[in-house]
């Protein structure tokens, strides 16, 4: 077990967790946010990061520090945090971006974890290879390879109380992705980064992001806590905490205010298309978009990226409060409607069903049916794979009205789209206290159909009729040709 990392309390694959940094003395609540440092462009000052925005880690470039001459020489002197005014945890990363972006660089792992631990970082990094997406499956595996000996490398380091990254690579496929995470996990590194997930972000390939951080948590154990590298985005923060990552680094929020875009919770919009600020923050509140463009070039990069600090601080802490509610999954339903990749990816979630519903919790709040996709919830499959578990008598009907006031059966359950049959006695219970619309959808329908089929074949010995309220034909094809059906539509004519 890794003592370090605790959790609170979980939803679907989210969690609030506990990452205890021994070196910088202090505990981070996770999810948490890294606002990325360029420590030759403080656009905002780390002591801001901390005091104002409630920054409690911060990730800088220890290539980058150094590469440069006066830069280093200050962090070796000074120390990261008293040159940074920063007394929060603090992870540097170790070159690897500019591996990838440049094909080369003069830095072995050894000598960057050394020089790492010899300016304070908290947590480290070791120079990994962060293979592209697409690439042929036989570089992906090599590239692997080569990894996963720069994680051994780390290992192999004394780094006292600092703790290490563990970068969990494998380009895009999942395969590879857990046999990473298996590997990463197997080590006695700490933090657990998917990497090379910027060029799909970029992309706005949210399902495939979703897919290779599902591979990975396969990989990982339940007490690795996981660092989705270079996403800092507010729109995707609720799928990719409902995915399982804790921490998020943003460099966003600095390089779109320096190409005027202003972040919101459903995309990018571009400062001199807006006439109107849709946010209440304190930028928000004292500027309009109009004055923003008056400013120079300088203060109009720094209010735009305060307020891009503030909107994805903002959702992370209503990322939390859904998961501390367990309405995380609803959350992520509303932000999926806000862009197409978003329900994208949030289909792609709902693919790993299986595996989230391992991970989910059993009883939380009401459950809200919002969308076709509702029916694909793992709370859903949950109740579907547990009817073998009810008692069911010889003769039952299961209905969506109320029972007859005469009749022969043995039982009379209530069917509810989209979780299927179920005793009335379990109605008062999650997730049978759904709230669901009147006007039901097929999804919900052929999901209900779904655990009828599977309640009779788990007991082929009761006979079992359904009285449905006109469900579509492609849900009553769910149905075993031996199940009884009655429309209550037509019986009220």
């Amino acid at each position: 077990m890794r003592e370090h990392f605790e959790i609170r309390d979980h939803d679907v694959a989210g969690r609030i967790g506990e990452l205890e940094v021994p070196r910088a003395d202090v505990t981070v609540e996770t999810p948490a946010l890294l606002p990325v440092v360029n420590p030759n462009v403080l656009t905002i000052e780390p002591s801001r990061l901390q005091s104002e925005f409630g920054a409690e880690i911060l990730i800088t470039n220890s290539y980058i520090i150094r590469s440069t001459d006066d830069v280093r020489e200050r962090a070796l002197d000074e120390g990261l945090h008293e040159m940074l005014d920063f007394d929060g945890a603090i992870m540097t990363d170790s070159g690897s971006f500019q591996l990838a972006e440049y094909g080369e660089i003069d830095v072995t792992t050894s000598e960057i974890i050394e020089f790492q631990h010899a300016i304070g970082s908290d947590i480290g990094t070791p120079v990994d290879i962060p293979t592209p997406p697409d690439v042929d499956y036989e570089q992906a595996e090599r590239e692997l390879e080569t990894t996963q000996q720069a994680l051994a490398d780390a290992e192999a380091i004394d780094t006292g109380e600092m703790l290490v990254n563990a970068p969990v690579q494998g380009s895009t496929y999942p395969d590879l992705r857990e046999r990473a995470g298996e590997q990463a996990a197997a080590t006695d590194l700490d933090v657990f980064p998917v990497g090379a997930v910027v060029p799909m972000l970029n992309s706005y390939r949210y399902a495939d992001m979703v897919d290779v951080v599902m591979g990975a948590k396969r990989g990982l154990g339940a007490d690795c806590p996981v660092h989705l590298f270079g996403a800092g985005h507010p729109m995707m923060m609720a799928l990719a905490v409902a995915a399982g990552c804790d921490l998020f680094d943003s460099a966003a929020y600095a390089l779109m205010a320096r190409d005027g875009r202003y972040l919101t919770v459903a995309g990018t919009e571009h400062l001199e298309e807006l006439d109107y600020f849709p946010c209440s923050c304190p930028v928000c509140a004292e500027y309009t978009p109009a004055e923003v463009r008056a400013e120079d070039s300088d203060e109009q990069e720094r209010l735009l990226a305060e307020h891009n600090l503030h909107v994805t601080f903002e959702e992370l802490r209503r990322v939390k409060q859904a998961l501390r509610s367990g309405s995380l999954l609803e959350l992520v339903e509303r932000r999926a409607r806000g862009h197409p990749a978003m329900l994208d990816g949030y289909r792609a979630l709902l693919d790993h069903a299986d595996q989230l519903e391992a991970q989910d919790a059993v009883s939380k709040g009401t459950f809200f049916y919002t969308s076709h996709e509702s029916a694909r919830r793992p709370e859903v499959q949950r109740h579907h794979d547990r009817l073998d578990r009810l008692p069911v008598p010889d003769s039952l009907l299961v209905t969506e009205s109320k029972p007859p006031s005469e009749h022969d059966y043995d039982a009379v359950w209530r069917v509810t789209p989209p979780f299927g049959p179920y005793p009335r006695a379990l109605g008062e219970t999650y997730p049978l206290t759904a709230e669901v619309p009147d006007r039901t959808d097929v999804a919900a329908e052929t999901a209900a159909a779904a655990g009828v089929a599977r309640l009779v074949a788990e007991h082929p010995e009761s006979d079992v009729t359904l009285a449905h309220d006109d469900w579509a034909d492609a849900a009553l094809a769910e149905l075993p040709a031996t199940l009884d059906v009655e429309n209550l539509a037509d019986l009220g004519e």
